[in-house]
């Protein structure tokens, strides 16, 4: 829609619940379309473990006796990514799922991934970095005056909007009383 894609990360659902409430934090992790997820656990494994689906599962046992052999055959749907799974992936796997749009369809939506790194070439390019220079140096006097300063311009900007809205017709009404 518009091009525009909003990303939001955080380490675990329960940060979410803690900053917005649950009503709220349950409104933002269902309009999300896509998902990617490390380790995590609790409620946020099983949240995600519901979110990304049941597959039906097929299952043959075999049973052996004296006489015959018998082979039954079962199916029941199980989860596609089990909690327990999401729980225990270690550092560089990830599991997620993502949505598509009508023009371009996506059949395998859910995914399980782990990022293979080569970690000889990463430790090089490491050690290959310069240290960023110093470019101003920045007293804790100096971020306050800052501060204030950006403080009363946001104050002054509400106040100019409120006396705006209050003195155009038609826009008095998005002012509660």
């Amino acid at each position: 829609s518009n091009k525009v894609a909003t990303c939001l990360g955080l380490q675990d659902f329960s940060q979410l619940k803690k900053d917005y409430g649950a009503d709220q934090s349950a409104v933002i992790m269902n309009i999300a379309g896509n998902i990617i997820s490390g380790q995590v656990s609790g409620e946020t494994s099983k949240m995600l473990s519901e979110r990304f689906g049941k597959i039906n599962q097929i299952k043959e046992s075999i049973s052996i006796n004296r006489t015959d052999t018998s082979i039954s055959k079962s199916s029941h749907l199980d989860f596609a990514i089990p909690q327990s799974k999401i729980s225990a992936l270690s550092s560089g796997e990830f599991v997620g799922m993502v949505a598509d749009d009508p023009l371009q369809k996506i059949k395998l939506k859910a995914f399980s991934c782990e990022i293979i790194n080569d970690h000889e070439q990463l430790k090089r390019e490491n050690e290959s970095y310069k240290p960023l220079p110093q470019i101003n140096d920045v007293s804790p006097d100096a971020v306050s005056i800052n501060y204030k300063k950006i403080k009363a311009e946001i104050k002054a900007l509400i106040e100019s909007e409120i006396e705006r809205i209050l003195n155009t017709p038609g826009l008095e009404n998005l002012m509660s009383k």
